[in-house]
C-alpha cells in the first residue's frame, strides 16, 4: 500500500493557474502509472492526467493543451500545473497511484477541493 497526501488546491478565478503536488510515503520509481483523476458534483470520477513508468503521459480530452502532468521519482511526486482554469474545472481532485498491471490495487489520496470561480 501507498500513502498519497495531495496539496496545492484552492480557490482561483477563471483563467488562473494552480500547481497539485501529490507525494508518496515510499518510493514511485516502481508504480506503474502516477496521475490525477477529479470528481465534480453529481458526476463520476474522471481520468485528468497520468504518466506512466516510461515516461508517457495521457491526458483526458476536455484538457485540451491547458494543463501538463510532472512525475519526478527522486521526490516521490508528481505535480499537475493547470493554466488556463475554467469554471467547469471545478471538482475535487485526487492522486493516484496505478500498479494494477501487477495485480496490485490502485492507490488514491484523500481528495483536494479546486474551485475556479470569479
Amino acid at each position: 500500500q501507498v500513502k498519497l497526501v495531495e496539496s496545492g488546491g484552492g480557490l482561483v478565478q477563471p483563467g488562473g493557474s494552480l500547481r497539485l503536488s501529490c507525494t508518496a510515503d515510499r518510493s514511485t520509481y516502481s508504480i506503474y502509472a502516477m496521475g490525477w483523476y477529479r470528481q465534480a458534483p453529481g458526476k463520476q470520477r474522471e481520468l485528468v492526467a497520468t504518466v506512466n513508468i516510461t515516461g508517457t503521459a495521457t491526458y483526458g480530452d476536455f484538457v485540451k493543451g491547458r494543463f501538463t502532468i510532472i512525475r519526478d521519482n527522486a521526490k516521490s511526486s508528481v505535480y499537475l500545473q493547470m493554466n488556463g482554469l475554467e469554471v467547469a474545472d471545478t471538482a475535487v481532485y485526487f492522486c493516484n497511484g496505478d500498479d494494477t498491471i501487477y495485480g496490485l490495487p490502485p492507490y488514491w489520496g484523500q481528495g483536494i477541493e479546486v474551485t475556479v470561480s470569479s
